[in-house]
């Protein structure tokens, strides 16, 4: 819908804002209605305004007098192989954590690879919900090179975490996602059982409620 028929936005989570796959002219149209817009060091630099940015680890806290006060912290992101962060640039990820969780904090694993970082997250944090972004992005300049995870990278992270809830995201909509939604599903299917039964699809545009 256009930006203009979007009422105020409390927070946007922005893992990183100069490719415009994850940041497009519609949704840089939207940011002047989010109160706050969390993102990285340089990416808030970029931003101004209403941006905070965050090194991985460092947190922030969101806070309206109506509601729980939501601690945000970022987590590490590599989005693409070893020595590419000169060329595509920072990431995060963030862990989302309030009074009266059950099960854990809300982990958005952001736009990365499979690496020890992301495994850090899951070995220093109880995960409850995880949001894993998927698509085993690919180019044809880098050949087999990925830029964010697979479904089998998302089970061998989530394995030893065993978050409550596992939803797959960001695997559909762009040429570049070398895996779709058919072939993730194959690889969770073939998942050990308490990933499996964690997997949880959301319907595209669709309210949705998950317990965390």
């Amino acid at each position: 819908m256009p930006a203009g028929d979007v009422g105020p936005i409390d927070a946007v989570l922005l893992t990183h804002d100069h490719h415009g796959d994850n940041l497009d002219e519609a949704g840089r149209a939207l940011l002047p209605k989010a109160g706050t817009v969390v993102t990285t060091v340089a990416g808030a630099a970029r931003l101004r305004d209403n941006a905070v940015g965050l090194e991985p680890w460092e947190s922030t806290q969101l806070s309206r007098s109506d509601r729980p006060t939501i601690v945000v912290t970022a987590t590490p992101c590599r989005h693409g192989p070893p020595l590419s962060r000169a060329i595509v640039g920072d990431a995060i990820g963030f862990a989302l954590g309030w009074p009266g969780q059950q099960h854990g904090v809300l982990w958005i694993s952001g736009d990365t690879v499979l690496y020890e970082g992301v495994r850090d997250v899951t070995a220093r944090l109880p995960i409850g919900t995880a949001l894993v972004h998927l698509g085993g992005v690919r180019f044809p300049v880098t050949g087999p090179v990925r830029y964010t995870m697979t479904a089998r990278d998302a089970v061998d992270l989530c394995l030893p975490a065993r978050p409550r809830t596992i939803i797959p995201v960001h695997y559909e909509g762009w040429r570049h996602f070398s895996q779709s939604r058919a072939a993730a599903e194959r690889e969770f299917a073939a998942a050990p059982d308490e990933v499996r039964r964690q997997v949880r699809w959301l319907p595209i545009g669709a309210p949705t409620d998950v317990e965390v």
